[in-house]
């Protein structure tokens, strides 16, 4: 099977660019090149193979239903992810990690349920009963839990899996990740710790060009691991009625067997019944 990128498009991206020399994380030595003019650089072998890795493993994981949690509060990063992954309909966070999102989940999950009560409020005619300072004050509650919750609003239950872009920066998100063992994907500079996250993608973490691709490539994966759900999905139905016509088709024809059955002694009877066995012998041996 092919790479899903190739090397020079990796490096066209600038993805092979890392941190000053002096900022390094000795655990990224496996993944530096070489150093040029006091930089590290990535060694785009290696981050190809490794775009694969998690590419494939995001897919089976979307494949079984369940969804992937994407975190870049960083600037160069927030619109790019907001834009590839809002269309896939997976849960993301672009604006500032709110602390326990994972651990405290429940929590979260009465903010969002707030937002829902204020719409409810706003189409029930609630409004129409209150005065215009507490339908003010509602609105900016609303527009403050939209802001920061309004990305998660369909996650009903904690993620499958993060994918994070600088573990350096979410390093709260990948803890309350590690403390529930949810698997963790992650754009990893030269400055960080790739030890943290099950599966690391060494690449320049600042640059929007490099963002841009890998996660476009992250969103790839999903939507062959959606496509592949759906067409589960069909094969599982067409089965189940493939099944259903097959039962349907036994018991009509237990049902038709029954019915000659019946017939046949109805006939029978009406002949004055069945010889009784060895008869025709009996009536020879007397002649």
């Amino acid at each position: 099977m092919s790479s899903r990128t190739t090397f020079n498009e990796l490096l066209e991206a600038g993805a092979h660019f890392g941190h000053l020399k002096r900022k390094w994380n000795p655990a990224m030595a496996p993944y530096i090149y070489a150093e040029k003019s006091g930089i590290h650089l990535i060694d785009l072998n290696k981050t190809v193979a490794k775009i694969d890795e998690a590419a494939n493993a995001l897919k089976q994981i979307v494949r079984s239903g369940k969804k992937i949690l994407f975190v870049a509060t960083k600037k160069q990063a927030k619109d790019i992810v907001s834009e590839k992954i809002k269309p896939l309909n997976m849960p993301y966070v672009t604006e500032r990690w709110p602390g326990g999102m994972l651990t405290n989940f429940a929590t979260i999950r009465k903010s969002v349920r707030r937002m829902s009560q204020i719409d409810k409020m706003a189409t029930d005619g609630t409004y129409n009963n209150i005065s215009k300072r507490e339908r003010l004050m509602l609105s900016r509650e609303r527009a403050k839990l939209e802001l920061q919750f309004g990305s998660i609003a369909d996650l009903s239950r904690l993620p499958a899996a993060l994918f994070i872009v600088d573990i350096t920066k979410e390093h709260i998100a990948v803890a309350e990740a590690k403390r529930l063992n949810i698997p963790t994907f992650a754009i990893v500079d030269t400055n960080s710790n790739p030890n943290q996250v099950d599966y690391a993608v060494p690449a320049n973490d600042d640059a929007s060009t490099s963002i841009a691709l890998i996660i476009e490539l992250m969103a790839g994966a999903i939507r062959e691991g959606l496509a592949d759900r759906k067409m589960d999905k069909e094969n599982a139905a067409e089965e189940k009625e493939t099944k259903e016509e097959s039962a349907a088709e036994a018991e009509e024809l237990a049902e038709g067997i029954k019915i000659k059955g019946l017939a046949k002694v109805e006939e029978t009877e009406e002949k004055g019944g069945p010889k009784k066995p060895g008869t025709r012998k009996r009536v020879n041996a007397k002649k």
